[in-house]
């Protein structure tokens, strides 16, 4: 790791000092105590930052030589923090405190690189946010490239979403208070996802099935593939038998290495019975045919982003009804070892429960649970933009302002020496 020079470093504390006085009741910065550099792939490198709040950053690139820029506002160092050196795509990392309280991080590069950002709200195994850079070579990466906008079509294609309502036909799936059949609350709050889905710019809904009838497992995987799907999202409702008391919706994940937890591993044998005893299908004969998705789907790449695209989803839904998990769960469910695309299983709540089911049967309920999961699956999308598609248009358009905008606010200001120091530019 390369340190910001000396001089440099004065006449940063300088121009922070001059502008840094706030009221005393401002809110404290945000602290980001360690940061991880890795090099997954080859072709991709991550950097992870923890921090103890919600943080607001920027993110834009700079070239000749190549950087790219992590503005951090209303943020500080923890004391002793230390950046990593540099790894993969990274030749090395600059940290340096902005004139507008917050951290700047310059990452030098080797080559011309396309970042992509995301900000993960904390979980039970990780208490703190977690701010992910990735990066991709420049070729790699091309939905957000600026100079793509003219080329894709109509302002790119639409993401597919394939909405899987679980179970079907004669197979019921739970039944629960008053006679509530789990079939029936998955396909109607399956169809409004649909419909909500279907009506928003750049986005297309496909159904697994329609109506109440039993669709198998190959059935399923194939409706995915031949739809060319960007997300799978497989509806369900949960169930106690026992007639306790637990309520709440929850978002569940492929795990190839064991649930997450004693119910994750009880619920997803209960759900993959469905397959087992309905429809004639055997799921060891199914080892061998999904032996490649299932391989693809526990490498890195497709599991950390369904593990994002659940979170969001998930923190979504708990805005409007209790959760059962506060995190993201993992399971070994059949269904999602199908598409090799961000999938998630999600557990709208439990039919047993006399609370959850008569919202679950009320349309009403049943429209803005629709509705909350379509505000996840759209903030997923927004942040990690599948290439060539109108979500990646939007952020090429939002990357060349955002660059046109930090050119323009170079070029004035009281920062404007100190900043350029930090960027590594001639100073005149």
């Amino acid at each position: 790791m390369r340190t910001i020079p000396a001089i440099a470093a004065v006449f940063v504390l300088a121009v922070f000092t001059a502008l840094a006085w706030t009221p005393v009741c401002a809110a404290s910065p945000v602290v980001i105590h360690a940061m991880h550099l890795s090099a997954p792939t080859a072709n991709r490198t991550r950097a992870v930052l923890l921090l103890d709040g919600r943080v607001d950053y920027k993110l834009f690139q700079l070239q000749g030589p190549d950087r790219v820029v992590l503005d951090l506002r209303k943020s500080r160092l923890a004391p002793g923090f230390e950046a990593p050196k540099g790894v993969g795509l990274v030749e090395d990392i600059r940290t340096g405190a902005r004139p507008d309280e917050g951290v700047r991080l310059v990452f030098d590069m080797d080559n011309a690189v396309r970042p992509r950002s995301f900000l993960l709200p904390p979980t039970t195994d990780s208490p703190g946010y977690q701010l992910v850079l990735e990066l991709t070579p420049d070729g790699k990466v091309s939905a957000v490239q600026a100079p793509e906008l003219a080329q894709m079509p109509e302002g790119g294609r639409k993401v597919v979403v394939v909405i899987d309502p679980g179970h079907g036909g004669h197979d019921t799936g739970a039944i629960g208070y008053d006679g509530i059949e789990e079939k029936n609350v998955t396909l109607a709050v399956a169809k409004d996802l649909a419909r909500m889905v279907d009506a928003q710019p750049g986005m297309k809904a496909v159904l697994t099935r329609t109506g109440d009838y039993y669709v198998t497992l190959d059935q399923r995987r194939e409706i995915a593939r031949n739809a060319k799907a960007d997300m799978f999202i497989s509806i369900h409702a949960n169930a106690c038998p026992d007639d306790c008391n637990t309520r709440g919706g929850s978002v569940w994940i492929l795990s190839t290495k064991g649930a997450s937890s004693t119910a994750a591993k009880l619920l997803a044998q209960s759900e993959n019975d469905s397959f087992k005893l309905v429809g004639g299908v055997n799921l060891h004969d199914q080892q061998s045919s999904l032996a490649s998705v299932l391989l693809s789907l526990s490498q890195g790449v497709t599991m950390d982003a369904s593990r994002r695209a659940a979170s969001d989803v998930l923190q979504s839904i708990g805005r409007i009804e209790p959760l059962y998990r506060a995190g993201v769960e993992h399971a070994n469910f059949v269904v999602l070892r199908a598409p090799d695309v961000p999938s998630m299983l999600i557990e709208t709540a439990f039919v047993t429960d006399r609370r959850d089911a008569l919202r679950l049967a009320n349309p009403k309920f049943q429209d803005r649970l629709a509705s909350s999961i379509l505000v996840g699956v759209k903030r997923f999308f927004m942040s990690t933009p599948p290439p060539g598609t109108w979500f990646a248009y939007q952020a090429a358009k939002r990357m060349r302002t955002a660059e046109t905008e930090q050119r323009r606010d170079r070029l004035k200001g009281p920062g404007a020496r100190a900043l350029a120091i930090l960027d590594g530019d001639p100073v005149q």
